[in-house]
């Protein structure tokens, strides 16, 4: 089965948000898809965007400020550093899910809000990848829905996509009841769930996934990559790599981070959105991917 074909499966009598919905179980009609003219290109965030796991950077701020105990954070960190160095398999990352969820259980929404927000710009602004940049700009410059897709949480995730100047945002979403995290999650955006709410986000948007692009680090995201046309693996590891050459997928290495201000002041490209209000502790949920990147300039390959 092509990549094309995959990516343009759709099938209208099955809820996208059912367990049942797979990107191998549904397809776009013929004439569904020659009316498409829209091309997206979707980027996974950890290791993709940024340079380091969102999980790590954030989990020391919450720590200060008394959400986390030593001993909480220290777990956190070997368990993410312990996921990122061995295969993310579905029980290992059921696992890492269910101590995540239950650490956050109980944090005040509103606080979690105020530490993201004084801890934004110092904690992502330095470490997202200068070939990442170029690649979102490049896909804005040719009329490209740009959309980020992570298994951190929305309220983190948003920040850091109006810090690039991105407006959508595929990510994890908790539940809150009178102002707090009950730990449950409404939706987690993980491995085929990812593709699910790509197909969807396509559809309701006249996108055309066989024209699209997609970026990412991680084998948990082998789903997101195989629904486009276009798919890209950022720093693969060994794994991905021989995945990657095996279906035709370019392989990317990143390896510039670089400062907004840095780049604002060298690069006078085009003016970045910064915006930081409206953010919370979701960042804790993320699975840590990938390595190191390829710079591409052009998104027409």
């Amino acid at each position: 089965m092509t990549v094309d074909k995959v990516a343009t499966r759709v099938k209208a009598s099955v809820p996208l948000n059912s367990p049942a919905f797979s990107v191998y179980d549904h397809y776009m009609s013929p004439t569904e898809s020659e009316t498409t003219s829209r091309q997206g290109a979707f980027f996974d965030l950890d290791k993709t965007i940024i340079a380091r796991s969102s999980v790590l950077a954030f989990a020391t701020p919450f720590a200060r400020a008394g959400l986390m105990s030593k001993k909480t954070l220290l777990k956190s960190v070997y368990s993410q550093l312990l996921f990122s160095t061995s295969s993310a398999d579905h029980d290992k990352t059921e696992k890492l899910r269910a101590q995540l969820s239950e650490m956050v259980a109980g944090w005040p929404i509103d606080e979690v809000k105020e530490i993201v927000n004084e801890t934004l710009h110092k904690l992502i602004e330095p470490i997202i990848f200068e070939e990442a940049l170029d690649l979102i700009e490049d896909h804005q410059d040719a009329g490209h829905e740009v959309v980020i897709v992570s298994s951190s949480g929305e309220e983190v995730v948003r920040p850091i996509a109006a810090l690039l100047g991105v407006k959508s945002v595929i990510a994890t979403r908790m539940h809150s009841e009178d102002g707090k995290y009950t730990g449950e999650i409404e939706y987690y955006a993980f491995g085929q769930a990812k593709a699910d709410a790509i197909i969807q986000f396509a559809s309701e948007n006249n996108i055309d996934l066989a024209k699209s692009f997609a970026y990412s680090d991680s084998m948990t995201d082998v789903p997101m990559l195989s629904c486009v046309g276009k798919a890209h693996a950022v720093n693969p590891d060994k794994e991905l790599r021989r995945l990657a050459i095996e279906k035709g997928w370019k392989v990317l290495t990143f390896k510039e981070p670089i400062s907004l201000q840095d780049r604002l002041e060298s690069v006078p490209k085009k003016s970045l959105v910064i915006a930081g209000a409206g953010v919370a502790i979701m960042g804790i949920l993320a699975v840590a991917q990938g390595v190191r990147k390829k710079k591409v300039r052009t998104p027409t390959s």
